[in-house]
């Protein structure tokens, strides 16, 4: 009898993306557009996603520049970004809305790399723990007479490889993070 391991493949998939979310949440000292995902001014009374109501690029390794496609949200979407509190200075002028970013200081790198090695630990426990129910779900089936003892042992050495490729893409992404931050 064959285990369908798509259910644990998704939610291994799902911790990978929810990390690699978190860490471009996290700011280093490079102008990054999705750094501002998650900035929401107030546009026409509702708020809205920066993305839509507003174009960003990179000006420069430290400069994003927003600019707004109705002219007359550029106050709001100043506003926005400062009460977003991500640690970036912002100015705006005729042509819309520069957010700056300070350089990184050493103790700011330190912190960042703490923060990177707590969101990599939660997600290795989410995984952890995804691992454990398809582990209870293998040993109820064995008992219950579905698979035998031999594929039980088989599922669950295939239940170990596929969380350790993902604890392997968890630390790849963590450490890839590091290095940006380190730069």
């Amino acid at each position: 009898m064959a285990y369908d391991f798509s259910e644990l493949t998704k939610d291994l998939e799902a911790a990978e993306q929810h990390l690699s979310h978190e860490l471009t949440n996290i700011r280093t000292g490079r102008a990054t557009p999705a750094i501002l995902d998650s900035v929401r001014p107030e546009a026409y009374g509702v708020r809205t996603p920066l993305t839509q109501i507003a174009s960003v690029s990179i000006e420069d390794a430290r400069t994003l520049r927003i600019i707004a496609w109705d002219k007359d949200l550029g106050k709001a979407i100043e506003k926005a970004i400062t009460d977003a509190n991500l640690g970036v200075s912002v100015s705006a002028d005729d042509k819309g809305v520069r957010a700056t970013f300070p350089e990184l200081t050493a103790e700011r790198r330190i912190l960042l790399g703490k923060i990177i090695g707590e969101k990599l630990e939660q997600a290795k426990v989410v995984i952890r723990n995804h691992r454990s129910d398809v582990i209870h779900a293998l040993e109820a089936a064995e008992k219950e007479g579905e698979i035998s003892k031999d594929d039980l042992f088989r599922f669950k050495e295939e239940v170990q490889k596929l969380v350790d490729a993902s604890v392997a893409k968890l630390d790849g992404a963590a450490e890839k993070k590091r290095i940006e931050i380190a730069r």
